[in-house]
């Protein structure tokens, strides 16, 4: 990263809200408290307080989308986007990032101590909703002082935060930015969190959400990260990336080991993703994207008239938020004479476009905030 674009070191911050054990009632019924929020923020708030945009995680993200951790060795997920000069430019933009409730990086989750018993959660923790999620990041915002975002933005489980934000909030934001999502999970992208959820709890590490004085559920956690890797890329980068290459140059090892690139890959990742995420976290994640619907007229009620302004993009070759969920978002808005502008890019990348494809959604990103931050 050269230094000229580099936001350097970056502390992640915590907030707690909701001091009272049952202060914040959520869409379950059930309420929860206190409630940390850990965040990041890049770039200066100007003197009218403006300037904010709030970056929105998909499943697996964190609060740390740019610059440097503590340690100044792991960027931020979304960096190559965030700072000076790139799409959400830090020398215009007060960028805010903060953790999902539910997760496990640093806000209230399934691993949380309970402050009843002093121990985790586990399964007494709340079911959550993505509009529970979102409830939290508007008490973070108004916590920093800002009445009205200049935007959100977010790819995956995020792009669902932002239409929530739609939904719930349309007064507090000028624009969004929707990327590789839907108005409501297909039965398909349901079946596939099924199948992750039900490798977790069939692992007897699990012990019922009661683990964490034994350690986790791996394999099967493992599992369930393996089957999202999949989805995650196209048939095309799967071929690019992997062929039927194998791992040894003498051939199958007539065995169940690893022969090919493709399962050494999967496993790699699995076995990754159990060092920094918590099973529960990832049971309660999953179905909040399941319960996630704002179709049938719930994004915008009828007849009601907002001002956000829209940028929804997808990409062709993602078959696990497949371009036809981002047209029905624009098809939603259009009936509703909001504005929107829709980009559907050329990848071969898969659902990680949004990840990976740098280039076009900067120049995409860079003009549309241009056009808010100058009214036009």
């Amino acid at each position: 990263m050269s230094k000229k674009n580099s936001l350097g070191i970056v502390e992640t911050r915590y907030c707690t809200f909701s001091k009272s054990p049952d202060e914040l009632e959520m869409d379950s019924g059930r309420k929860l408290g206190p409630i940390q929020v850990a965040y990041e923020t890049y770039g200066q708030l100007n003197q009218d307080k403006s300037n904010a945009a709030l970056i929105v995680h998909a499943f697996s993200g964190d609060a740390h989308a740019a610059g440097l951790d503590n340690q100044g060795s792991k960027p931020g997920w979304w960096d190559n986007m965030i700072g000076p000069g790139k799409a959400f430019d830090t020398d215009k933009y007060f960028v805010i990032c903060s953790n999902v409730i539910g997760g496990c990086m640093g806000s209230t989750g399934p691993s949380s101590p309970n402050p009843k018993t002093g121990k985790p959660y586990g399964l007494e923790f709340p079911l959550i909703t993505i509009a529970d999620m979102v409830r939290v990041q508007k008490k973070l915002v108004e916590s920093l002082g800002i009445k009205k975002l200049l935007s959100v933005c977010g790819g995956s489980m995020g792009g669902m935060q932002v239409l929530q934000w739609v939904a719930s909030y349309p007064q507090m934001i000028a624009s969004v930015i929707p990327i590789a999502t839907a108005l409501k999970h297909s039965p398909q992208q349901i079946a596939f969190n099924e199948v992750g959820r039900q490798a977790v709890m069939a692992d007897p590490d699990w012990r019922h959400g009661d683990y964490y004085e034994h350690g986790q559920p791996e394999q099967g956690l493992a599992v369930a990260r393996m089957i999202g890797h999949i989805t995650y890329m196209s048939d095309d980068s799967m071929e690019k990336k992997f062929s039927r290459r194998l791992k040894q140059d003498n051939g199958y090892s007539f065995s169940f080991k690893s022969d090919f690139e493709v399962e050494g890959y999967l496993r790699y990742r699995g076995d990754s993703f159990v060092k920094r995420f918590d099973a529960n976290s990832y049971l309660y994640i999953t179905k909040a994207m399941d319960y996630f619907d704002l179709s049938r007229g719930k994004l915008i009620p009828h007849k009601k008239k907002i001002d956000t302004k829209f940028l929804i993009i997808a990409f062709k070759s993602d078959w696990l938020y497949p371009a036809y969920q981002s047209k029905d978002i624009v098809r939603a808005l259009k009936l509703n004479d909001v504005e929107v502008t829709y980009c559907e890019i050329e990848s071969t990348a898969g659902h990680d476009a949004f990840l990976l494809e740098v280039d076009e959604q900067t120049h995409l990103i860079k003009h549309f905030l241009n056009s808010i931050s100058n009214g036009k």
